[in-house]
């Protein structure tokens, strides 16, 4: 099925979905690095200091997180020529013996309240300190989080963006075949681990979302023939029906202060947006048009949307004011441009770009109207922002599979996130936790 297709079908297409909202672990996300070693600053990760009964590599975790955002390159274990878990203890011309510019040491401790986490990086080459925490005591089973937060504060020392590794993604999995086929909405961390259930269904699930609070996730589901928009509260389970309206209940998004959503709807004419308000539900009709407008995203502060519409023919990205006004078409390169998403600061676009039988990632500056190409195809889509910008989760087929990819959004750093059956639709989280 062609992009063009889908973005009708989806719209069109009554379905049959049985929701429900369970618990069990889905099979984790297997990450491959495609590229990115170039350019990459060199560093160690010290194994940290361990009480003997506790099992838990911090420095491992530290290191894959940095590694992966492809602007890292670590040194093997049994490369290092000592193994320091004090700044007193480094001997620092060892580092620089190796190449290192700089290292990570740390130890973990039991306290009363559970295990502390001290880590300092250091410059090997001045042979300073730059930043040394002592992380809050926690549980032993929360310490893949403190390692994910001890890298976004790595991550924006050296870089001097925001991490994004202690953060979440949503995706949808498929698997099986006929009246066997399944499809589950599932929360994992952004590396992949803890992957959650959310909902299960015998038909697809579609266009999971993240609330800014990162506490709700709202997605579209079926239910007795007819469409409707789910809003699913994370920690206690509770699942609210948003809308469901004859016809099209589709691609809700979320304001930046998670009061509003903007959705499709066509139960008054063709499929339009609709702006509710989501404390007293109050709604108002955004466009009014015979074609079709469809997958609306916010700017970052709230006071536009960008949307999906073929009202000039072929489906191209327009962007208005959420108070109204005819629509500015944005996107000219290609036979195609969908599923336009903000960039955090605002200045351009994420969209699926069309051309050549070919459907790619790339990036719309708003200012000049350039297009910049991320992936490669042939057949990429629903890209969702990390919180800081840098990198993009995407759906991709390869080698005839449903699977995850990301691209850093200079194009040089790209991975693919596998596991057995199809995996697609993903959303990432904001930086809240």
């Amino acid at each position: 099925m062609t992009m063009q297709n889908r973005f009708v079908s989806l719209l069109k297409l009554p379905l049959m979905l049985c929701l429900l909202c369970v618990g069990a672990a889905q099979a984790q996300l297997e990450i491959e690095v495609d590229s990115g070693e170039v350019g990459a600053k060199p560093i160690a990760i010290v194994p940290f200091a361990t009480p003997a009964d506790l099992s838990f590599d911090v420095a491992q975790i530290v290191e894959a997180d940095l590694v992966r955002s492809g602007l890292f390159r670590s040194i093997p274990r049994t490369d290092m020529l000592e193994k320091p878990t004090e700044p007193a203890k480094i001997n620092y011309r060892n580092w620089r013996a190796v190449g290192m510019e700089n290292l990570v040491i740390g130890s973990l401790s039991r306290t009363g309240k559970g295990v502390a986490v001290r880590f300092f990086l250091m410059d090997a080459t001045r042979g300073a300190q730059l930043i040394g925490f002592d992380m809050p005591a926690v549980g032993p089973e929360q310490l893949r989080v403190v390692s994910h937060q001890i890298a976004d504060l790595i991550y924006e020392k050296l870089t001097g963006n925001k991490g994004y590794f202690n953060t979440q993604i949503a995706y949808v999995t498929a698997s099986g075949f006929g009246p066997g086929r399944r499809f589950e909405l599932v929360v994992a961390d952004a590396d992949g681990f803890n992957p959650r259930t959310i909902a299960t269904s015998r038909e697809p699930l579609m266009s999971p979302t993240w609330a800014p609070d990162g506490k709700r996730l709202s997605y579209v589901g079926y239910e007795r023939g007819r469409s409707s928009i789910f809003v699913h509260t994370l920690a206690s389970g509770e699942l609210r029906k948003l809308v469901s309206e004859k016809g099209i209940n589709g691609s809700p998004a979320w304001s930046p202060d998670g009061s509003k959503m903007v959705v499709t709807l066509s139960f008054e004419t063709n499929p339009d947006l609709y702006l509710i308000d989501l404390n007293g539900g109050a709604r108002r009709r955004l466009t009014e048009h015979y074609g079709i407008d469809t997958e609306a995203t916010f700017s970052p502060d709230g006071l536009q949307v960008a949307f999906t519409s073929d009202r000039g023919g072929s489906p191209q990205v327009y962007v208005m004011s959420i108070n109204g006004g005819e629509p500015r078409r944005v996107t000219f390169q290609g036979r195609q441009n969908l599923r336009p998403r903000f960039s955090p600061d605002g200045r351009s676009l994420l969209v699926v770009n069309a051309e050549g039988g070919r459907y790619t990632i790339g990036t719309v500056d708003l200012q000049s109207g350039s297009f910049n190409k991320l992936t490669d195809g042939p057949l990429d889509e629903s890209p969702s922002y990390a919180p800081n910008g840098t990198v993009v989760i995407y759906a991709t087929s390869s080698r005839g599979n449903a699977e995850l990819g990301t691209v850093t959004t200079d194009g040089r750093v790209r991975q693919r996130l596998r596991q057995p059956g199809e995996v697609r639709e993903p959303s990432w989280g904001p930086a809240v936790r």
